[in-house]
C-alpha cells in the first residue's frame, strides 16, 4: 500500500515570499542534489543506527508484564513511560526494510504501555504510577498518530483498529485538558499540531476545529525583537525581577517550533509561517558552526545537552521543512543531525560529546525521542525541502555583537571568536537554587579553528526532574567560567547574581565587555563588608580573548581567596603542559590552546583528569588563576596556535 503524506505542498508565491528573511547570508544558495542525497542518507543511517541500539534494550520477558516490551535503560533505575514513542522509528524501519524484528518491537512497546502507563481517562503516564505527570500524552498521541497515518497498512486489522481505538481516547483526553498555556508553553504548542492530526487520523473535525482555535494564541507568545518563544516557566506567565519571560532555547527549537511549523503548513497559514520564519531566525543565532545549541542561558537549563535538550524530540523538523523558504534553516537541520551522529554510540546518543571519553552511559530517553523527527523527514518525501550545506550560519559571520535584551543576553562574533554573554535573571524553579548562566557569566566561548573551549553548566547541578535527568556520582564540578570564593562550607560566586550590571563597547577591531558584579551563595547571601564586589572584563581581538577578574575593595583578607576559574573544554586524551607557572598549552587536534596569567595558574586534579558535568555533557581542564596579597587583578589571556 502506497503511504499517505497530508502535508500542502506551498504554492510558488509562499515560497518566494520568504526569501531571505532579517538580511540573513544566503549567498551561494544554489542546491546540490550530492548534498540533499547526503542529507538523507545520513537520516537514514543515523535513525536505522538508532532502531538497531533501541531493539538492544528491550526486555523480552512475557512473565513480567510490568517490564516485557519496554526500553531499558543502561543510566537509569526505572523504565521511561515515554519509551512508548518509539512505536513511530519501529513502524517506520518496518515498512522502509520489511523486516519482522521492527513491527515486533512497535508492538511490544505499545503492549507494555497499554499494560503499565495507560489510564482510564485515555491519558498516559510519565512514570508507571497512575499519580505522576500526564501531560507527555500529547507526545505519545503524535507519535501512535504519525505511525498509524503514515505506517498503518503495516498492522494486521486487529492491532490497527485497537491502535486507533486507542489514539481516539488519548484524543479526548487532550480535547479536554489541554489549552495554549496548560503549563510550559511547549505543551499548548505540541497540542496544536497533535490535534490537528488527530481530527486527521481519525476523521474528527471536532479535534481539527479545536487546533485552530488553540492556533489563533500561538502568536502571543513570541518577544520583541528577536521573536524568541516564551513561556517555559511556571506559571507559563512568570517575569523576573527584570520583566523578562521565561524562555528556553532547547525545548523551543526542539519541541514547540516543530510542532507549530507542522501545523502552519498543513493549514498554509501564510500569517503564521512569516512568523514561525522571524522565529526560526531568532533562536538560529544561537546555533555553533558544530551544529551545537548554545542554551547556556535558558531556564530549562537543567535539561540541556550540548546538541539539545534531554528529553525533546529534536531541531529536524522545524528547521528541515522551513528550508524552502530560508536556506539557511535546511544547514541547521544538517548540522546538528551530523552533531547527533557524532554523540551516538552503540546505537544510543549520548547526552553530550564527551559522555564517550568519560565513561558515561547514556539515557536511552534521548534516542527514542530524537528518532521520531528523523522518521518525520523521512515520511515528508518530496515535501522535504533540498538541503544545502552550502550557507553561512548567523555565527560563522563576523558581526561584531547581538543583544537580545529579552534574555539579557549578547552574543559577539569578532574573527575566530564566538561568545555569549549573560545576565539574564529568569528563574524555571521557585523553591530550588537551580541556576542557569547568569550574573555576567562568558557562558560560551567557540573558536573557528579549535571548536568549544567554555560551555556553562548549572552552577550546582541539581535533578529537577527526578524522571528526566540522570544521576552522576562523580564530583559536582560546574563548568561555567567564574570568580568565586569559598569559606567554609559556602561557595560565593557571580553565578548566583541575579543583579550583575553589563556593558560593552566596539573599538576598532576589539569588543570589550565590563561586568559589575557580586558574589553569593545559593541563597543570595552576600559576603560581609562588601567584599562580594568584583569586576569582570572580557576583550575580544581578533588574535586572542583576555578575561579579567578584579577586587572593588581593597586589603581585605577574605579576597585573597578568590579566584577566577576557566574550565576549557577538553576531553582526557589531549595532552595538557604547563610550560611555565603561568603558562598552560592544551593540544587539540586542530590546534593548540595556549593560557597565559599574570598570576600563576593551578589546575585542579580531578579522578579521571578532567572536571565533568552532565549539563552540557562536557569534560574540561578546570583551571584556576587566584587572587594574592598584591594584584587587586587576575588576567588570563587566550589563543590559539
Amino acid at each position: 500500500m502506497k503511504r499517505r503524506h497530508f502535508i500542502k505542498n506551498m504554492t510558488l508565491g509562499s515560497v518566494l515570499a520568504g526569501l531571505p528573511i532579517g538580511g540573513l547570508l544566503t549567498s551561494g544558495c544554489t542546491y546540490n542534489s550530492t548534498q540533499q542525497d547526503e542529507f538523507r542518507q545520513l537520516v537514514k543511517t543515523l535513525l536505522a543506527d538508532w532502531c538497531d541500539g533501541m531493539l538492544k534494550h528491550q526486555i523480552i520477558d512475557p512473565e513480567n508484564l510490568q517490564q516485557h516490551g519496554a526500553l531499558g535503560c543502561p543510566s537509569c533505575d526505572h523504565i521511561h513511560g515515554r519509551c512508548m514513542d518509539a512505536v513511530y522509528p519501529f513502524l517506520y524501519m518496518a515498512d522502509e526494510t520489511g523486516e519482522a524484528k521492527y513491527l515486533k518491537a512497535a508492538k511490544l512497546v505499545m503492549e507494555w504501555a497499554e499494560n503499565n502507563v495507560s489510564q482510564a481517562d485515555g491519558s498516559w503516564t510519565v512514570i508507571p504510577n497512575p499519580k505522576s505527570w500526564k501531560g507527555i500524552s500529547v507526545f505519545g498521541a503524535i507519535a501512535l498518530g504519525e505511525a498509524i497515518h503514515y505506517h498503518g497498512h503495516m498492522l494486521d486489522k486487529e492491532t490497527l483498529d485497537r491502535w486507533t481505538r486507542r489514539l481516539g481516547l488519548v484524543a479526548e483526553f487532550i480535547y479536554n485538558t489541554f489549552t495554549i498555556n496548560f503549563t510550559n508553553v511547549n505543551y499548548g504548542f505540541t497540542a496544536v499540531y497533535g490535534l490537528h492530526l488527530m481530527g486527521k487520523v481519525l476523521h474528527n473535525p471536532k479535534y481539527t476545529n479545536r487546533s485552530k482555535e488553540l492556533a489563533k494564541d500561538v502568536k502571543n507568545y513570541f518577544t520583541q525583537p528577536n521573536f524568541l518563544l516564551w513561556g517555559e516557566a511556571k506559571p507559563i506567565d512568570k517575569k523576573s525581577a527584570k520583566n523578562l519571560y521565561g524562555v528556553d532555547l532547547g525545548y523551543n527549537v526542539e519541541e514547540s517550533l516543530n510542532s507549530i511549523v507542522l501545523y502552519a503548513l498543513e493549514e498554509n497559514d501564510n500569517e503564521l509561517l512569516e512568523l514561525l520564519d522571524k522565529s526560526l531566525a531568532g533562536h538560529m543565532e544561537f546555533l555553533l558552526p558544530d551544529g551545537a545549541w548554545d542554551n547556556t542561558w535558558g531556564t530549562r537549563h537543567n535539561k540541556w545537552s550540548y546538541w539539545g535538550s534531554r528529553t525533546t524530540d529534536g531541531s529536524q523538523i522545524a528547521y528541515g521543512m522551513m528550508a524552502r523558504r530560508n536556506p539557511a534553516f535546511g544547514r541547521v537541520a544538517f548540522e546538528n543531525t551530523r552533531l547527533l551522529q557524532q554523540c551516538t554510540a552503540e546505537g544510543l546518543l549520548h547526552g553530550g560529546p564527551h559522555y564517550i571519553s568519560h565513561g558515561i552511559k547514556p539515557c536511552i530517553h534521548h534516542t527514542f525521542a530524537h528518532a521520531k523527527p528523523l522518521a518525520s523527514l523521512l515520511d515528508a518525501g518530496n515535501k522535504l525541502p533540498k538541503i544545502s550545506r552550502r550557507i553561512q550560519l548567523p555565527a560563522e559571520t563576523n558581526y561584531g555583537v547581538k543583544e537580545f535584551p529579552e534574555i539579557s543576553t549578547w552574543l559577539i562574533s569578532n574573527g575566530v571568536w564566538r561568545g555569549t554573554v549573560t545576565s539574564y535573571d529568569a528563574l524555571y524553579h521557585k523553591t530550588k537554587p537551580v541556576q542557569q548562566a547568569t550574573g555576567g557569566a562568558l557562558s560560551m566561548l567557540y573558536h573557528h579553528k579549535v571548536g568549544l573551549l567554555f560551555a556553562a553548566s548549572m552552577a550546582r547541578y541539581i535533578i529537577v526532574e527526578k524522571n528526566n535527568q540522570q544521576v552522576y556520582d562523580g564530583e559536582d564540578f560546574a563548568l561555567t567560567p567564574r570568580v568565586e570564593i569559598s569559606t567554609g562550607d559556602k561557595w560565593f560566586t557571580n553565578l548566583y547574581d541575579l543583579e550583575a550590571k553589563v556593558d560593552y563597547s566596539v573599538f576598532n577591531n576589539k569588543i570589550s565587555f565590563k561586568v559589575d558584579t557580586k558574589l553569593q551563595d545559593e541563597n543570595r547571601e552576600l559576603l560581609p563588608n562588601e567584599e562580594s564586589a568584583f569586576g569582570l572584563s572580557y576583550k575580544f581581538s581578533p588574535e586572542e580573548l583576555e578575561i579579567s577578574a578584579s577586587r572593588t575593595v581593597n586589603n581585605i583578607t577574605l579576597n585573597d581567596q578568590a579566584s577566577l576559574v576557566l574550565p576549557l573544554a577538553s576531553t582526557n586524551n589531549q595532552k595538557v603542559i604547563q610550560s611555565t607557572p603561568t603558562k598552560i598549552e592544551i593540544h587539540k587536534p586542530e590546534g593548540v590552546v595556549v593560557m597565559e596569567s599574570n598570576v600563576p595558574l593551578w589546575i585542579k586534579p580531578m579522578p579521571k583528569g578532567r572536571a565533568f558535568n552532565l549539563v552540557p555533557g562536557i569534560e574540561a581542564v578546570p583551571v584556576y588563576a587566584k587572587f594574592d596579597g598584591d594584584k587587586d587583578k587576575v588576567t588570563v589571556t587566550i589563543r590559539v596556535e
